[in-house]
């Protein structure tokens, strides 16, 4: 197994175990892949969900740019239900394993098909 797969294991693991949830794993390879580099860089593959302007990017940028959703306050109410379905207290929060459950969330899997 190559670096980015034993990391796709990982985010699987943590939809287990902190999320709740079995990943659909073709999908959450697509939205890992859908990534790029970002996710082999220490600070860029997480989310810092206390810091707004990070959550505002992840509107702005995945939702709005990736998934094509028209922009309102939903959004911004949907990347809080993720953070709070991984756990607020929980320090290391992969940009993966939230982009994969906010594309679960809007249904845009087709998005990644």
């Amino acid at each position: 197994m190559g670096k980015r797969d034993d990391l796709i294991a990982e985010y699987a693991e943590d939809l287990r175990t902190k999320c709740g949830m079995e990943p659909d794993m073709d999908l959450l390879t697509k939205v890992t892949i859908g990534c790029g580099p970002t996710i082999y860089n220490r600070d860029a593959s997480t989310v810092a969900a206390s810091d707004k302007e990070e959550l505002e990017t992840i509107r702005k940028n995945f939702l709005v740019r990736k998934l094509g959703l028209a922009n309102s306050p939903d959004l911004m109410d949907a990347i809080e239900s993720v953070i709070e379905t991984y756990g607020r207290s929980e320090r290391q929060k992969f940009r993966a394993v939230i982009y994969y459950m906010l594309v679960k969330h809007f249904g845009k899997e087709s998005i990644y098909g």
